[in-house]
């Protein structure tokens, strides 16, 4: 029997029990313990992907929580604490001959013995295995076969990002330059684009896309996810979903890409929106980065177009509720404990129930939210676009 749950699959982890860095730029309070508290009792999702678990500190707080009974691990793949499912995994860059630049990729694997057996191969071809993203010195295609060796899904992360992505970077039209197509289980977005721009791109047509967070504090848990439809909350019911066997991806939820921090090209100097990519011609600084809307176009014009044969689940734009113009932290702690967590505020809530708690403005803005109806200023060059007041 298959049942919807909503999924993160790309959250960081900002410190070990031990007090060590792992994602140098992450909170602090990102620990495993955390994650686990967070995830479902002030966001409501119910399954989450930590891409730092080869970390060997990481890997042995995992240990030690099956010890003490705090978690167990599934007969699917995935750990549980009864209510929240973690997928294992790591992020990885690769910078080889064939790459005009880094890219970045999710590997997922479903124990933490095949966890084990992978990071003991991996650190012996990065500098800092204690270390989140880690550079990996070796070619894309091999690095695809040794994730597929440990039983791995293997993900190419926010592809279209300026910096250390497929497209943003790492290739100049097509990723059969640097990956095996068949060896790539699904696309992750990236916060500046979403389903209606990436799906102009070909060679995407037969992956699944995925939203997730990226996040680099427990307050950005759930600022991109989505809904899978699964046979088991497990890895094999997320192998099966991506597959579209026994379960499949049901919505995606993300930021409007304008929001993102590369929609438009834009000088990093003065913030102003360019056509040329060379000098700025309202501050002269050649500080102008590509935006994702702008490259996105460049790909699809530089590959072989065909007729779209995949039908898309939704993709509705969302935002997280601290974005929501008035709806201060203390009014969403209010929120969140009246209402249960966020899920439920955003997609359950009745308008009614909402103003009750806050003013009838922010609650017709929080439906707004829920229908993906919020007003957006464009973000780029490294800034963040904002909703309209």
């Amino acid at each position: 029997m298959t049942k919807t749950y909503y999924a993160d699959l790309h959250v960081h982890i900002g410190q070990t029990k031990q007090g060590n860095a792992v994602k140098i730029s992450a909170s602090n309070n990102l620990t495993v313990r955390n994650i686990f508290d967070f995830a479902k009792n002030v966001k409501g999702i119910d399954l989450i992907g930590i891409i730092d678990a080869h970390s060997p500190e990481v890997l042995t707080e995992f240990d030690q929580m099956v010890k003490n009974k705090e978690i167990i691990e599934l007969d699917g793949g995935g750990l549980s604490n009864g209510e929240v499912t973690v997928l294992l995994g790591s992020e990885i860059e690769i910078y080889d001959s064939f790459c005009s630049g880094p890219i970045h990729v999710l590997c997922y694997f479903p124990t933490i013995e095949k966890v084990k057996q992978f990071a003991q191969w991996y650190q012996r071809h990065v500098k800092n295995p204690h270390l989140s993203s880690q550079r990996i010195y070796m070619d894309g295609i091999s690095l695809q076969h040794k994730v597929k060796q440990f039983d791995g899904l293997f993900i190419p992360a926010h592809v279209f990002t300026p910096f250390k992505s497929l497209y943003g970077k790492g290739v100049k039209s097509s990723l059969k330059e640097v990956f095996d197509p068949d060896l790539i289980d699904a696309i992750e977005l990236g916060l500046s684009s979403d389903t209606g721009m990436a799906q102009v791109i070909s060679e995407l047509q037969h992956y699944p896309f995925l939203t997730n967070s990226d996040a680099h504090s427990l307050e950005n848990i759930g600022r991109e996810y989505q809904k899978l439809l699964l046979s088991e909350r497990s890895f094999t019911g997320v192998v099966q979903a991506l597959a579209s066997k026994q379960g499949k991806v049901v919505c995606n939820y993300g930021l409007n890409p304008k929001l993102g921090k590369y929609y438009e090209t834009k000088c990093r100097q003065c913030g102003q929106i360019n056509q040329s990519l060379n000098q700025c011609h309202q501050c002269g600084s050649n500080k102008v980065i590509k935006g994702v809307s702008r490259r996105i176009k460049e790909i699809e014009l530089s590959q072989e177009q065909s007729p779209s044969i995949v039908e898309r689940p939704p993709y509705i734009h969302q935002v997280p509720l601290k974005y929501v113009p008035g709806l201060g932290p203390k009014m969403l702690s209010k929120l969140r404990k009246q209402l249960h967590h966020d899920m439920y505020i955003i997609h359950e809530a009745a308008e009614e129930d909402l103003i009750q708690l806050v003013s009838t403005q922010v609650a017709r803005q929080i439906i707004q939210l829920r229908k993906g109806e919020l007003q957006v200023v464009p973000g780029g060059a490294g800034q963040y676009g904002k909703v309209e007041k």
